[in-house]
């Protein structure tokens, strides 16, 4: 499969993102990033690529599910948003990140950085639709993810690159920051969990390695 054929399937999208980025992270490279993008605008969702990764766990936030560690130069996970939540505003470590809403519906607000003499500042909110992508980088600003839906779970697929383990989040009155976890671990599920999406809704039904962290 070449760079350019369309990925057909979740599966042809990692092999496809694996060739754009040969055995190196994103770094300040803008033509690959900007080919990394088109990659992922050009996969169109199907929930049948994805459902065993939509795992979430009721009460929680959202869920962080490793999808694929790539090349060990970045990842890939999937988000489960539940109804009516949202981030922390946040930053990427010096990463870059690139978002594709997968089904439901997500809203984007973009914050500058807080400095000693101003608090947070809202710059701009967006409402993402079914595979668009949306790109964040800390040269850009802060965001925070917000799932709008009263009655429906949202699924994105993100990309960072290179991967972190650890950003901070932001309080959005002081501007205050705070190291906070975004690690996510592959799934293994038994079968009990891999009914469809949104399954395992007992949090004494998800293994230890169900990736539910701090933000």
């Amino acid at each position: 499969m070449t760079l350019e054929t369309p990925p057909k399937t979740m599966q042809d999208l990692v092999g496809l993102l694996n060739q754009a980025m040969g055995d190196s992270a994103l770094g300040d490279n803008m033509e690959t990033v900007r080919k990394v993008k088109q990659l992922m605008r050009s996969y169109i969702s199907q929930s049948q690529d994805w459902a065993q990764y939509a795992v979430y766990q009721e009460g929680s936030r959202y869920t962080r599910n490793l999808v694929d560690d790539g090349n060990g130069k970045y990842n890939l996970l999937i988000l489960v948003w539940g109804e009516g939540q949202y981030s922390p505003i946040h930053d990427h470590a010096g990463s870059h990140c690139m978002m594709k809403l997968l089904a439901g519906k997500l809203d984007e607000e973009l914050y500058s950085w807080p400095t000693k003499t101003t608090s947070m500042q809202m710059r701009r909110r967006a409402s993402m639709v079914t595979d668009s992508v949306a790109y964040m980088h800390d040269k850009i600003g802060l965001h925070r993810i917000a799932n709008p839906s009263s009655g429906e779970k949202a699924v994105s697929l993100h990309l960072y690159s290179p991967p972190y383990q650890i950003c901070k989040t932001f309080d959005e009155q002081t501007g205050q920051a705070q190291v906070s976890s975004c690690a996510a671990k592959r799934l293994d599920r038994p079968d009990a969990c891999n009914r469809g999406i949104y399954t395992c809704p007992i949090p004494s039904a998800l293994p230890n390695n169900h990736a539910i962290t701090s933000i």
